[in-house]
């Protein structure tokens, strides 16, 4: 039984009175205490007697889809930028000193949101605190840096994107099947909008951005609640409202037809991932899609393995896949690779016949049990540190409300056979679908530029 406490507490600092928001949560044996502070910086402070690590995690509402056309790859650039210092501490001086400390840290960015974290003893917040506070505002981005880091992230394209084929289906799909929404580009950038990024657009977008009225810290461990607020409130407390932060309100037009890419790059085998446009979980369709991805693909005896790869031996490795923790509508995708000598069309159609198979008669109950079960393990076990634990919080809370978490398993436990069948039917259709083939080349140059097509026509 979760217990919500809810009050207000009245604190006085230099510039007068202040208002925050708190309240405090029970719930697994584990106390969440949540707080606003009065320039908008949302704080969740997590205690588990049994951990024996802490970990502090601070979040931003800054992730690829702020960006703007012709500014690709600014939140991700900007992430390296933050470990380059600031007065105060100089450039690796971040890592140097939580290092030192014995503990660990980094940092992600996503198409939604960009975090950075560290895991230390308990006793040694107070540095996460410090440190993070400082590079909220204090950040130097020099020229120089900035060029440098560029460099870097460029040659990360060119490794992780461009010279790995399947990825590069992955981009060239996602940006056909998205016309309008932020989604379409790679959360590290188009090359080209790369090569443009100046240190001002970086400036630009860090103070516009890395503001603590766009933010929110999640802090864990066996921690003592009220000390360790009183630090982020010190430290954080101080730094000034940023600019008023609009939310994204943008509509991806209606898909009139099949679309489909064609991918020419030097492989060994030819591969195809086909992609659906589905909702997020404020849709309660999300969690008989969420199902259906498992009935499919949750491993050696879900459907797709069992037929591509045991029975008809066509595909070298195939599946399905699917997440509701987008802030906004994504995909539901499926994918294959041909066995050599096999054609990528039968793997293709193979995947196909096996939506087609759910839509023509639902999975026994058995199957929906089995993938629910899998389901709800996976989401325990997910939380068996206190990390996993603070990036559950978190994930939940910039998709909008950290709460979703608590009804999510309920959710899939009310998924039914026929729910299966009714979402295959509503999304899973082929005018709605966008297709990306491989088709390997085998005497080129390796630093040759990847050939793509589009059409939208189908076969």
């Amino acid at each position: 039984m979760k217990k919500t406490i809810l009050f207000l507490l009245i604190i006085y600092t230099l510039t007068g009175i202040s208002v925050i928001r708190v309240e405090a949560y029970a719930s697994k044996g584990n106390a969440l205490h949540e707080e606003t502070l009065s320039n908008g910086l949302k704080v969740f402070a997590l205690k588990d007697p049994a951990a024996t690590l802490a970990v502090f995690q601070i979040w931003y509402n800054a992730g690829s889809i702020h960006e703007q056309i012709g500014k690709t790859g600014l939140s991700h650039l900007l992430e390296h930028m933050m470990f380059k210092g600031t007065p105060q501490y100089g450039p690796k001086e971040f890592s140097r000193i939580i290092k030192r400390a014995g503990g660990i840290d980094n940092a992600g960015t996503s198409k939604d949101y960009v975090y950075y974290f560290q895991k230390l003893a308990p006793d040694r917040l107070h540095l996460s605190i410090e440190l993070e506070s400082d590079r909220m505002r204090n950040l130097i981005l020099r020229p120089d840096d900035t060029i440098s880091e560029r460099d870097v992230v460029m040659e990360e394209r060119r490794m992780r994107y461009e010279d790995d084929p399947q990825r590069l289906v992955y981009e060239e799909v996602i940006a056909a099947a998205f016309k309008n929404h932020p989604y379409r580009w790679p959360v590290i950038g188009w090359m080209s909008d790369l090569k443009a990024i100046t240190r001002d657009d970086l400036l630009k977008y860090y103070k516009s951005r890395y503001v603590p009225n766009n933010a929110f810290i999640v802090v864990g461990g066996n921690i003592d609640v009220e000390s360790v607020m009183e630090k982020i409130r010190n430290s954080f407390g101080a730094i000034p409202i940023g600019p008023e932060i609009k939310k994204l309100d943008i509509e991806e037009p209606e898909q009139l037809g099949e679309r489909r890419v064609f991918v020419k790059k030097e492989a060994e085998l030819p591969y195809v991932l086909s992609v659906y446009k589905t909702p997020n979980i404020f849709n309660e369709d999300s969690y008989a899609l969420d199902v259906l991805s498992m009935v499919l693909s949750g491993g050696k005896s879900a459907r797709i393995y069992k037929s591509l790869i045991d029975e008809q031996h066509i595909a070298l490795s195939a599946g399905a896949g699917y997440s509701s923790t987008y802030r906004y509508p994504f995909v539901f995708y499926f994918y294959g690779t041909a066995l050599p000598g096999k054609k990528i069309e039968d793997v293709e159609n193979a995947l196909y016949a096996e939506i087609d198979r759910i839509k023509k008669e639902p999975p026994s109950e058995r199957e929906v049990l089995k993938a629910k079960n899998q389901i709800e393990a996976d989401f325990i076990m997910s939380q068996d540190s206190i990390y996993y634990q603070a990036m559950l919080i978190a994930e939940f809370e910039m998709i909008g409300d950290w709460r979703l978490k608590d009804r999510y398993l309920d959710g899939i436990r009310a998924v039914t056979p026929e729910d299966l069948q009714r979402v295959a039917k509503k999304y899973l259709i082929k005018d709605k679908r966008t297709v990306g083939t491989l088709i390997p080349l085998k005497n080129t140059d390796s630093k040759a530029v990847p050939r793509v097509t589009e059409s939208i026509a189908g076969h």
